[in-house]
Order: structure tokens, then sequence, then C-alpha cells
């Protein structure tokens, strides 16, 4: 069983490939966007803001397992080197949009082979940090009704059930159920959220390597 490495960046223009395929193969009724081309105007959109977890190559992963002050040796500051590149495999992607102080979640997913491996809690800490960096007050999502593994997540993390939504899944008129954190501000939630980004991610990427029987 190989080991590993999940970093966690910003999405840029060449992860639209293979975001479009985990996208319908996590959504495949309703998938985010539907046309291809739409995901390149949501790259532009000002209140768009999205994140993706990738396994990086052997090259990049050594450089990881190097020490601070090697690294920073052989860094070129004129070409900083990016944490992923376009090459590398994307494992998932998740996506926000910021609504005056409103951060609403539209995307969490994860290509199948990867669930289960602490991606998704890496995607959630990565897009709940973007959006309190963001100054946004409270964030909020959907989620399936029969999803409780979710539902158990995102309650880990600070979410509460705030309402639901009758039919809000156009495959099978599923309800969707509505949660938020009310206050990003507060000291609580500070100090939870704290905790668990300590325990979750360190420099960008999971704490601990993924255990993965196919890399394929």
């Amino acid at each position: 069983m190989a080991q590993v490495a999940c970093l966690f960046r910003p999405m840029s223009e060449a992860d639209i490939p293979q975001v479009y395929a985990i996208d319908h193969e996590s959504f495949p009724a309703e998938s985010l966007f539907r046309p291809y081309s739409s995901y390149s105007r949501e790259m532009h959109n000002s209140m768009a803001h999205y994140v993706v977890a990738c396994v990086p190559s052997a090259g990049r992963t050594r450089e990881m397992r190097q020490s601070w002050l090697k690294r920073a040796l052989l860094r070129n500051p004129l070409r900083p080197s990016p944490l992923c590149s376009g090459e590398e495999l994307l494992v998932g992607f998740a996506g926000f949009w910021m609504m005056l102080d409103e951060a609403h979640v539209i995307a969490i997913a994860v290509r199948e082979p990867y669930r289960g491996r602490g991606v998704g809690q890496g995607l959630l800490l990565s897009i709940i940090d973007m959006a309190v960096k963001l100054q946004a007050r409270l964030i909020t999502l959907e989620v399936r009704d029969r999803n409780l593994g979710a539902q158990a997540m995102y309650r880990k993390h600070g979410f509460e059930v705030v309402g639901r939504r009758p039919h809000y899944y156009s495959d099978n008129q599923e309800d969707a159920v509505l949660m938020t954190v009310e206050d990003l501000r507060s000291a609580a939630f500070r100090e939870r959220f704290k905790q668990l980004k300590a325990d979750t991610l360190k420099d960008n990427c999971l704490a601990r390597p993924m255990d993965l029987p196919d890399l394929a």
C-alpha cells in the first residue's frame, strides 16, 4: 500500500479538465456546471473561490520532505515552485461564493478511490480558512438529507442545522439540510478551528500521508 501526500491550493484554469471529471463523477445528475466552458467563466467570477486537493509528483514529494533550510537554499526566488502543476493528479475540489459577509459553499467533491482519507475534511478546512481571510461572518451549505456522514463532518467543524429545503435535489427530489456557522469571528469557533486545522493540515498539506492501494 503506497503512502502519498495531499496538498491543497487555489484552483487554476489548468485544473479545469480534472475538476470537470471529478464534478461529473461526484454529481452525475446535477454537476456544478454542465457546459465545459462554464468552468472557465467561473474562474473569472469575483465572488467565486475554489480550492483543489492534489497528489504531488515524486520529485515534489521528495522536496517536501527536505528540511526547511535545504528547500530555502534550493529555491529560486525568481521562479517560485508551485505546490502542484497542471500535470499533478487532482483528487478533489471545493468552492464557495462570497456574498457580502456570507460564504456559501457550493461544492465539496472527492474522487471515489480517495474518499475516507481525510481529503474532504482538508478541503472543508481550506475553504473555511479562505472565507475567514476574506472577512466572512458566516458560512452556509446544503447537504442531502440522507448524507449522514457529511452532516456529521460538518457538525464536527461547528456547523448547525438551521433549516431544510424541500425537494431541493432534482434527481430524486430529496430534501436538502441547510447548515451554517453563524459567527466565524467568535472566540469559540476560532479556537475549535485552530485545533482542527492543526490536527489535519500542515503547510497546506494533510498532516498525515494517505494510504492508498492504487494510484492509477
